[in-house]
């Protein structure tokens, strides 16, 4: 029986800690901690009755999954819009099919929708950065041809033949 007490007992805790970890996520502050521990009739989290944790979690956890589901879907619409624009900025035609595809390609995934969040992530720094460099490299280009010509024309063209 000492046993048992002691394995309850680790549900216990772990739940505990779930529910813990699930408000931070949540951002979930104290006193509305506080508010549903009171609601259970008890005055901290480690008073609230297993079987209610267990309730409580899954609907802690299906709030968040929720939240998740819909921050993945804003990442995908940036990404999307991050191919989309290095496309067009190098002159390429662009279309849904196009870019998830490039997408798949640079993450190795043969679904678009399975590419995870911190991937997705990565994508929107990469196309993002690629036109950054793009556009300061053409200036560079720019200002090396302009420095260039000011030369030859000003007459200290070195190399004349």
């Amino acid at each position: 029986m000492a046993k048992e007490n002691k394995t309850m007992d680790e549900i216990h805790r772990g739940l505990v800690k779930k529910y813990h970890t699930l408000c931070t996520l949540l951002g979930i502050l104290d006193d509305e901690k506080k508010t549903i521990a009171a609601s259970y009739g008890v005055e901290s989290s480690r008073d609230i009755d297993t079987h209610d944790l267990i309730d409580i979690c899954g609907k802690l956890s299906a709030q968040l999954n929720k939240k998740q589901d819909n921050d993945t879907d804003k990442l995908r619409k940036r990404v999307m819009a991050a191919i989309g624009s290095w496309l067009r900025s190098t002159g390429r035609t662009s279309n849904a099919s196009i870019i998830k595809g490039i997408a798949c390609r640079c993450t190795g995934y043969n679904d678009f929708n399975k590419i995870p969040r911190e991937r997705l992530r990565n994508l929107i720094g990469l196309f993002n950065n690629k036109q950054t460099d793009a556009r300061q490299t053409e200036a560079v280009k720019q200002a090396i041809l302009s420095e260039t010509l000011a030369r030859y024309v000003g007459g200290d063209n070195v190399a004349q033949a």
